[in-house]
C-alpha cells in the first residue's frame, strides 16, 4: 500500500469522527449567530450531495433548502438530485434557470460572442444569484460545496460556486469526499458517475482540467504525482490564485 492509499485508509478509519467535526462546524456557523438555516445548490453530483447531507445532519430537514437549478441540464443529474433528496430527507426545490439564461446570453452577445466556457460560467453565476435570493429572504446562509481538490486548481467559477458564506468541505480531497459520501448514505449512482459541473453537454471535470482526480489528489496528499499532470496542476494553481485570495485593494 503506497502513501496515497495509506492516507485514504486512515481517513476511512476515522470518517465518523470527521463527520461529527463538520456537523459541529455547521451548527456553530448557523446557530452561533442565531441564523435560520442553510441553502445548498444541488447539482446531482457528489460534492453538493455531501454538503447537503452534512447540513441535514447538523440542522435537521426543516432548516435546510436544497435548490436544483437546471439550465438545459442533463436528465441524469435531475434524477440524481431527487434520489439524494429521498435518501437524506432533503427539502428539494427546483428553480428553472433556462429562461433567465436564454435572456441574458443573447443580450450579452449583442456586444460579443460567448464561448461554451463563458456561457457555462454564466450559468454558475445565475445559480449563485438564485441561492443568495433565497438565503436573503429566509435569513439563511449559502453553503459552499467546493472541495480541496477543486479549490487548489481554481476549478470553480468566481462569483458562482466559488462564492458562498461557509464551506464545511474545503479541506477534503475528491477521494475523501467519496469516503464521506458513503458514510452519509449518498446514493450509489452519484458516487459512481463521472464528476461534472453540468455546464454544457458532455462536459466532465477531468476532461476540462486535463488530468484525473487521482493525479491531483496524489499530489495534494503525498506531494508526488505523474510529472506531466503536476505541470498542469501547478500551472492551474498559479493562474487561479486570484480565486483563493481576497480582492486586492489600495
Amino acid at each position: 500500500m503506497d502513501k496515497f492509499q495509506e492516507h485514504l485508509a486512515h481517513y476511512q478509519a476515522h470518517v465518523k469522527e470527521d463527520l461529527e467535526k463538520r456537523v459541529a462546524f455547521i451548527r456553530e456557523q448557523i446557530d452561533g449567530p442565531g441564523l435560520g438555516g442553510a441553502v445548498v445548490g444541488i447539482s446531482g453530483g457528489i460534492d453538493s450531495a455531501v454538503t447537503a447531507a452534512l447540513c441535514v445532519r447538523a440542522l435537521g430537514r426543516e432548516r435546510v433548502i436544497g435548490v436544483w437549478m437546471p439550465a438545459y441540464s442533463q436528465a441524469v443529474h435531475a434524477e440524481d438530485a431527487q434520489k439524494l433528496a429521498d435518501a437524506i430527507g432533503l427539502r428539494l426545490v427546483t428553480v428553472d434557470l433556462g429562461p433567465a439564461y436564454d435572456a441574458i446570453v443573447p443580450a450579452i452577445e449583442k456586444m460579443l460572442p460567448l464561448d461554451d466556457k463563458t456561457k457555462g460560467n454564466t450559468k454558475a453565476r445565475l445559480r449563485m444569484t438564485t441561492l443568495y435570493a433565497i438565503a436573503n429572504q429566509k435569513g439563511y446562509l449559502v453553503v459552499d460545496t467546493c472541495n480541496r481538490s477543486e479549490i487548489h486548481v481554481g476549478y470553480m467559477t468566481k462569483g458562482g460556486d466559488g462564492l458562498a458564506d461557509i464551506n464545511p468541505v474545503a479541506s477534503l480531497t475528491k477521494h475523501e469526499m467519496r469516503i464521506l459520501a458513503r458514510e452519509l448514505g449518498v446514493p450509489e449512482s452519484i458516487l459512481t458517475k463521472a464528476p461534472s459541473a453540468d455546464l454544457w453537454e458532455g462536459q466532465t471535470d477531468e476532461k476540462e482540467m486535463g488530468f484525473s482526480y487521482e493525479d491531483l489528489d496524489r499530489l495534494l496528499i503525498t506531494g508526488e504525482t505523474d510529472p506531466e499532470a503536476k505541470k498542469r496542476i501547478d500551472y492551474l494553481h498559479r493562474i487561479s490564485e486570484h480565486k483563493r485570495r481576497p480582492m486586492p485593494e489600495i
